[in-house]
C-alpha cells in the first residue's frame, strides 16, 4: 500500500441504486473499504483504501456523483465529513440524538433484586428512558465489591420486563462481550477502557449498541478515535458519553468537560450524552451540572439513583435519592422546554 487514502464521496439527490452500486463496484476493484451512509436527502460513501489507487480515480465523472472530498482527520467514518445529518441510536423503544433527549438513570451497581427494583420503579415514574445498574465493577482496590455478575445481568433482565426499561451495562473483558451483549440493550465502555482497542474492537463486531465513555485523560480526538475503531468494524449505533476528566482540581472527582458537547457535535454525528454523577462525585454537584447539560445541548444524561446511598456498595456519595431525582426531572422538563427540546 502507498498509504492510508481516506475520501468522502457525495452522490447527488438524485443518484439512483445503480449509481451507487457502480461507485462501490469500482472500490471493490481498488481494494477499498467503503461505508455507505444513507441521509435524508443524499447517500454517502466513506472509503479507506490505497491513496494512490482511491484519491486519484476521476470520481466526479462517474454517473450521480456530484463531489469527492479527501479526508484529513484520522478519524473518518464518525466525522461529519463522511455523515453531516445527526446519528439516532435506537436502544430498545428509547432513542438517543437527532432531537431524541435521554435520560438515564439507576443505581451504579446491582446489589440486591429489592434495591434495583425500588430504583427502577422510581425512576420509570420520574421519566427516566433507560435504566443504568452494572453487573461487572471496575474497581481501584481488588478487594471492593465487585459486582454480581451474570446474576446481576439476570436482574436487569428482569427489571427490564417489570419496569419497561431497556438498560446499559458496563463490559470491562472482550471475553465477556458475548455474554454481556446477550442480556444488555446498550453496552457501555468506561473510562478505564476507552483504549482498550480490542474490547472495542469486538464491540464492533456485535450488533448491540454501545455507549462509549472518554478516558480520564483522554483528548476529544483520541475519544473519537477510540469510537472510529467500534465504527469500522460495522456496528454504526454509537454514543458518546462525558464522564469528567482528570485536571489539578480537587474539590470534584474528575472535571466536567461541558465544552466538549459542542465540541463533538461539530466534528461528529454521534451522539453525546453527560454524566454528572462521575464527573462530580458529590450528589450536591448533580443538579447543577445536570442542568449545564442540557443548556449545553447534549442528547442526555446519566445519574446515579440509589434508594438508600448511605449503605450502597459502589459510588454511595455521589448518588441522589429517588424524590431528588424526580425534582431534578422537572427541572429538567422546563429548561428543554425553554429550548426547544423534548424531554
Amino acid at each position: 500500500m502507498s498509504g492510508d487514502g481516506s475520501l468522502i464521496i457525495v452522490m447527488r439527490p438524485d443518484a439512483t441504486r445503480e449509481d451507487v452500486d457502480h461507485v462501490l463496484a469500482r472500490l471493490a476493484e481498488v481494494d477499498a473499504e467503503a461505508h455507505v451512509s444513507e441521509g435524508t436527502s443524499q447517500t454517502v460513501i466513506g472509503i479507506v483504501g490505497d491513496r494512490t489507487k482511491v484519491q486519484q480515480l476521476p470520481w466526479e465523472a462517474f454517473p450521480g456523483v456530484e463531489r469527492a472530498v479527501p479526508v484529513l482527520k484520522p478519524f473518518k467514518f464518525v466525522s461529519r465529513d463522511f455523515q453531516p445529518d445527526d446519528s439516532v441510536v435506537n436502544v430498545g423503544p428509547a432513542k438517543i440524538g437527532g432531537g431524541h433527549f435521554a435520560p438515564i438513570a439507576g443505581p451504579c451497581a446491582v446489589e440486591t433484586r429489592d434495591q434495583l427494583f425500588a430504583s427502577a420503579a422510581a425512576v420509570k415514574k420520574a421519566g427516566a428512558t433507560i435504566l443504568r445498574g452494572d453487573a461487572f465493577k471496575p474497581r481501584s482496590s481488588p478487594y471492593a465489591f465487585q459486582g454480581l455478575g451474570e446474576a446481576g445481568l439476570v436482574l436487569l433482565a428482569e427489571a427490564r420486563e417489570e419496569f419497561g426499561l431497556p438498560f446499559v451495562v458496563e463490559v470491562l473483558d472482550p471475553r465477556d462481550v458475548e455474554l454481556v451483549s446477550s442480556y444488555a440493550d446498550l453496552i457501555r465502555v468506561g473510562t478505564r477502557n476507552m483504549a482498550n482497542f480490542s474490547l472495542l474492537s469486538e464491540l464492533g463486531r456485535q450488533s448491540k449498541p454501545v455507549m462509549l465513555k472518554r478516558g480520564f485523560t483522554a483528548t476529544i480526538e483520541e475519544w473519537l478515535n477510540a469510537a472510529e475503531y467500534i465504527y469500522k468494524e460495522g456496528n454504526h449505533n454509537v454514543v458518546l458519553c462525558e464522564r469528567g476528566i482528570r485536571t489539578f482540581e480537587t474539590a470534584t472527582r474528575n472535571t466536567l468537560d461541558i465544552s466538549a458537547v459542542p465540541i463533538v457535535k461539530g466534528l461528529s454525528h454521534l451522539p453525546i450524552i453527560i454524566d454528572p454523577s462521575h464527573s462530580g462525585g458529590h450528589r450536591e454537584l448533580v443538579a447543577p451540572l445536570t442542568r449545564v447539560a442540557v443548556a449545553s445541548g447534549a442528547d442526555g444524561f446519566m445519574i446515579d439513583v440509589h434508594p438508600a446511598p448511605e449503605t450502597a456498595l459502589v459510588d454511595g456519595p455521589q448518588a441522589i435519592l429517588p424524590g431528588e431525582f424526580a425534582d431534578l426531572m422537572d427541572e429538567v422538563r422546563a429548561l428543554a422546554a425553554a429550548m426547544h427540546v423534548e424531554v
